[in-house]
């Protein structure tokens, strides 16, 4: 048996995966994977093997029609997200497939405010102007007594405000599917997207993309927002609306943004999101620690094994 693996975290610890793949008799397909493979690419791959472990590609119809007619058995999407993933082809085509939620909360989140922080005091772009020859002293924020607008209350959400909550910040939270305690109505506050959205210094995503989602943060909601507004993103780039995100930094509407993820991935050359110094940009790479890697590697793995009915322990 052949198991492709795309996912470029799980493909950066991979030496420690491999052997429980060879004790299972199982031949790991790892290709070169910066961010994700091409339609072309995965056309080529996918029908060649019996499992696949999909990391952020586009998993369509096509590709998955391609692999029913070659050797595919089952999917495992690494990670929390699957919009990038047709789980409704794999259904109709009785491809069994899941995704390894619960397995990033705390990673993704401390991104998040590592953003929120650095929007705060201007690190990144002092660390910049210095290491340019410049010797810059702007006025940072502080965050005691400040609002957050947290967009999203899953697993990535509740790990955020619990986090930023020990900075003495205030949380609105925005999820209508919000599972919450009694603990955290204490906590924080609960409203509906974008009720009081204009009280809110920071405006953090960590939702999932949706149609409802998608460009949520858009022209409207930001005119609605605080002037001078920190907007961060940790989920997924089509939240927020770049054209819109552009003109609101442009008009200084909106500070600075912290965007670990874009609607476009690797941010291409010439978006003028490049233009802005007291933004803060990743590269997709929120889930990407060591232990949170091998968690989620290790329960793709094991959902692959029993779709597979490989009795070798993950």
């Amino acid at each position: 048996m052949k198991v492709l693996i795309t996912c470029p975290p799980m493909l950066g610890q991979l030496a420690e995966f491999l052997p429980i793949f060879e004790e299972a008799g199982i031949e790991v397909v790892a290709p070169k994977v910066v961010q994700i493979l091409s339609e072309e690419e995965l056309l080529e791959l996918v029908p060649t093997v019996d499992g696949w472990i999909i990391g952020d590609d586009q998993a369509t119809e096509r590709i998955f029609r391609a692999g029913k007619a070659g050797k595919l058995k089952a999917a495992v999407k690494w990670g929390i997200g699957v919009d990038n993933v047709d789980f409704k082809a794999c259904k109709e085509l009785g491809i069994p497939i899941v995704n390894t939620p619960m397995m990033f909360g705390a990673e993704v989140a401390t991104i998040a405010v590592s953003y929120v922080l650095g929007l705060a005091r201007q690190t990144y772009y002092i660390d910049r102007e210095v290491r340019a020859g410049n010797w810059v002293k702007p006025a940072g924020m502080s965050l005691a007594g400040h609002t957050v607008a947290l967009i999203g209350f899953g697993d990535i959400g509740k790990a955020t405000a619990r986090f930023l909550k020990a900075f003495d910040m205030h949380i609105n939270v925005y999820d209508p599917f919000a599972k919450r305690t009694e603990e955290d109505e204490e906590a924080y506050r609960f409203l509906n997207f974008p009720e009081e959205l204009e009280t809110a210094d920071f405006v953090v995503s960590t939702c999932a993309l949706t149609p409802a989602t998608k460009h949520l943060i858009n022209a409207e909601s930001i005119q609605r927002m605080k002037d001078g507004v920190r907007i961060v993103n940790v989920s997924r780039g089509p939240i927020v609306d770049e054209a819109a995100l552009l003109e609101g930094l442009k008009s200084g509407k909106v500070h600075s943004a912290g965007l670990d993820v874009f609607e476009t991935e690797p941010l291409p050359m010439d978006s003028e999101l490049r233009n802005f110094d007291r933004c803060i940009f990743g590269t997709h790479n929120g889930s990407n620690t060591i232990q949170g890697v091998r968690r989620a590697s290790h329960q793709a793995i094991r959902s692959m094994f029993e779709f597979l009915e490989i009795g070798v322990t993950a």
